[in-house]
């Protein structure tokens, strides 16, 4: 176990660390050039396309230092705020980690943040320039940004190139030297961590775990402790680029377990394993619930789809552990899946992923946030649907939940961030100047503001340079109002949503305005309408189309063109009865984009 490195990189998004992580297969000889692309690790198409990481990925290395060999297990994470749940569940597993910062653009959000985390983990940090090879690149600065970020020594931080390879030598010395191995007994009872598993249609659920004490054997019967299933172990082994068997994985060591599970609920990421013979007595301190942001539904475009629905959901779900969802249904659209999300970039992901890898085509209401209503009857619901809102009579206030955000920006884009922030309903907590031209501001905002536009729109004023990352913070008495939807007179659910009452007028007006470009013109006049309980507070109108039924009449009596105008008043009259209004998939997206 001596020889065991176990190790995870940690950056903000876009500073090279998927890049890096080729360099050092490459230099530890784990693929060949010929195998080698861009990105090696990431093996969604997604992922390539844009260029992020949304998985973890675990692979082992083998590297022979001063004549010893090492075995060296590497995790990559992603960058993005909206994949943290999957840096925790990594840096979980790790004794150290790389913590890499862009020698151009200088500490950011998120790097602080998944510091954070790997310092609660007590992990080993190296820290690396990367991107050394950029004419842009400021060494001095940065290395003093990190040295007063995490203080250490100016020796200690690594310079290196993931492009051209510079100091890769150095950071596999490193990991080597100042990484702790891990710690564990090969003859105490079987105690592994499951810390990620994947859906194989021919072998079922792929689990990986790390394990801490003991030895696993190919043919033990497991079990897990969570769920309290048992199972043969049909295949174990490590993770190389593709799955490596092995008759025994041991103390240290991180792998994989084939035991023919077929139900997803099977398995819980964070679960501990163990073998039926000799059980471990205490289970594994795991990672903490995940806590989505940001709820929406998700409905099959067919209802005959809905199974098929919640079977991909499922999959899907062993793979990305931080996406939770219930069943509910909605009047406009039938039954479908009430959605947990970690924020908007992940509700994206998922509703690519469900029509990529499953062929399902689905429809997703507009995003929003948990509250918490409290009635006069003194009693608390939890609200993750608009639609679920008691009526305001029975209300005696509702609370939504606050985060803390923390935005570091260049000193020039400080007028438009704080401008963005307090329209957003923010109140500034604390500005602090890392650098002469670096500021951190910190804000408390509510969750519902930041939900929909709020990263696009600080991206675009601040020219890409400032970064963001929030954590949540508590739920807070707030002055809000349900705003409805109807269409002539029916209510669309699937639109209503819980707004704060100084702009809930401007916000009606705005919706009603873009659903009349938006929905198909009919033979009759359709009277979009938004209200704030029974008060209609703005209305628009979609004209209808009319049929020139008195085309045919040309001269002749008046009492003709009367008598086919007056049937057609009739028909009118009736299809405005039975007649229905169906709301294209576009409008519930387009509420998103209301400026």
């Amino acid at each position: 176990m001596k020889n065991i490195r176990n190790f995870c990189i940690i950056a903000h998004i876009d500073h090279g660390k998927s890049t890096l992580a080729d360099r050092l297969l490459q230099e530890t000889g784990t693929i060949s050039d010929r195998d080698l692309k861009e990105q090696t690790l990431d093996d969604m198409d997604i992922e390539r396309e844009r260029g992020i990481t949304i998985k973890s990925h675990a692979i082992q290395m083998d590297y022979t230092h001063q004549g010893e060999e090492y075995v060296l297990n590497l995790i990559d994470t992603p960058g993005h705020v909206d994949f943290s749940y999957e840096v925790s569940r990594s840096i979980a597993a790790c004794e150290g980690a790389l913590l890499i910062v862009d020698a151009a653009q200088g500490i950011e959000a998120q790097t602080i943040s998944n510091l954070y985390l790997a310092l609660e983990h007590d992990l080993e940090i190296i820290p690396i320039l990367n991107k050394m090879d950029l004419p842009g690149a400021m060494p001095g600065e940065v290395s003093d940004q990190i040295i007063d970020l995490i203080g250490c020594d100016e020796s200690d931080i690594i310079r290196a190139s993931g492009k051209t390879g510079l100091g890769i030598q150095d950071i596999l010395d490193a990991v080597i030297s100042r990484v702790p191995a891990p710690t564990g007994n090969v003859d105490a009872p079987l105690q592994a961590m499951i810390f990620d598993s994947v859906f194989n249609s021919f072998r079922g659920i792929i689990a990986y775990f790390r394990i801490l004490n003991g030895t696993l054997k190919k043919g033990d019967k497991v079990k897990f402790i969570n769920t309290g299933k048992e199972y043969f172990a049909d295949e174990i082994g490590i993770l190389r680029l593709d799955m490596e068997s092995r008759k025994e994985v041991t103390a240290g060591d991180v792998g994989y377990i084939i035991s023919g599970i077929k139900e997803s609920k099977e398995v819980k990421v964070g679960d501990t394993l163990t073998t039926v013979a000799n059980p471990c007595t205490d289970v594994v301190k795991g990672f903490e619930e995940v806590k989505p942001m940001v709820f929406a539904g998700i409905y099959p475009v067919d209802t005959e789809d809905y199974e098929e629905l919640r079977d991909a959901m499922g999959k899907l779900q062993l793979n990305d552990a931080s996406l939770t969802f219930e069943p509910e249904s909605s009047a406009a659209l039938g039954f479908g899946f009430r959605c947990g999300f970690l924020g908007m970039l992940h509700m994206e992901i998922i509703q690519e992923r469900l029509e990529r890898e499953f062929d399902m085509v689905v429809i997703t209401t507009v995003p929003n946030v948990s509250y918490i209503a409290h009635t006069s009857k003194e009693s608390n619901i939890i609200v993750n649907n608009p639609s679920d809102l008691p009526e305001i009579s029975r209300l005696t206030a509702v609370e939504e939940p606050f985060i803390a955000a923390q935005i570091i920006t260049k000193a020039d884009y400080v007028g438009p961030v704080m401008n963005l922030c307090i329209t957003k309903r923010g109140m500034l907590k604390n500005q602090v100047y890392l650098t002469s031209d670096r500021v951190e501001l910190q804000f408390e905002i509510p969750l519902a503001e930041i939900v929909f536009d709020f990263y696009d729109k600080l991206k675009s004023i601040s020219k890409g340079y400032a970064s963001f990352d929030y954590q949540p913070i508590e739920y807070r008495v707030s002055n809000l109002v349900k705003l409805d939807i109807l269409l002539n007179g029916d209510y669309v659910d699937a639109l209503s949503a819980l707004i704060h009452k100084d702009n809930s007028h401007n916000f009606g007006k705005k919706i009603c305005e873009k659903l009349r470009e938006l929905i198909p013109r009919q033979q009759f006049d359709i009277a979009i309408q938004a209200a704030i309980g029974a008060k209609i507070i703005a209305r628009e109108t979609v004209k209808a189309v009319r049929k020139d039924v008195t085309a045919k009449c040309y001269g002749g009596d008046i009492s003709r063109k009367r008598k086919l105008l007056e049937k057609q008043k009739k028909g009118k009259k009736r299809m405005r009865q039975v007649g229905n209004v169906e709301v294209p998939q576009s409008a519930f997206m387009a509420v998103l984009k209301l400026d």
